[in-house]
């Protein structure tokens, strides 16, 4: 019978976001990642090198999915209230993406892996609202790589400190759920309106 080795990478590659979002690449071993994959670690090495290039293929595979469940062209015709109730709703599926990147921030101090091709990835949405301004639809108030962390902290950070959340708004619930969305939607657009002073 033929080894299905894209079975196996896809095995491995589960197994390492789930452990790399518990524990952390400082945390995890690449024994642990076999294990739980249910291959032998000789197998994770070959397929995908030591511990760092398999936490930099795990985030750069993450990175890839929200890219392609929350794609972005331009804020010169696309809601970005909308937009940003889209990533709040991709957090919060997939809680995982930003579980890596607070892993990713304390085991990194300097230049994380794959930091160029990222900054292309961050770049078409600094794009997208750069667009938006040139077309008038979004503020000027704020440069266009500011206002792209900003939305992305907006929508993101109730998945990053989900605790912090529970905390101030109460019980994770469908309708508290629905109401963090509606608010992110309402904040996005009034901080990116175009209207506003600049």
């Amino acid at each position: 019978m033929a080894w299905d080795t894209e079975g196996t990478k896809r095995r491995i590659l589960d197994a390492a976001v789930a452990e790399f979002a518990a524990l952390g690449p400082g945390g995890t071993t690449i024994e642990r990642i076999a294990r739980s994959a249910g291959v032998n670690r000789e197998r994770v090495y070959n397929y995908f090198g030591g511990k760092r290039e398999l936490f930099s293929h795990v985030l750069r595979g993450e990175l890839s999915k929200v890219a392609q469940a929350v794609p972005v062209v331009s804020f010169a015709s696309e809601d970005i209230g909308e937009y940003a109730g889209r990533v709040y709703d991709y957090h919060r599926a997939h809680p995982e993406l930003g579980r890596l990147l607070r892993w990713e921030g304390l085991a990194f101090d300097a230049e994380v892996p794959d930091e160029e091709q990222r900054r292309k990835y961050y770049g078409h949405r600094t794009a997208a609202i750069a667009d938006g301004q040139r077309a008038g639809t979004i503020t000027g108030e704020f440069d266009p790589d500011h206002l792209t962390f900003l939305i992305l902290s907006l929508a993101g950070w109730w998945s990053t400190v989900p605790q912090v959340a529970r905390m101030i708004t109460g019980p994770d619930t469908e309708a508290e759920h629905a109401r963090r969305r509606t608010s992110v939607v309402a904040a996005a657009r009034r901080l990116a309106r175009a209207d506003r002073p600049h």
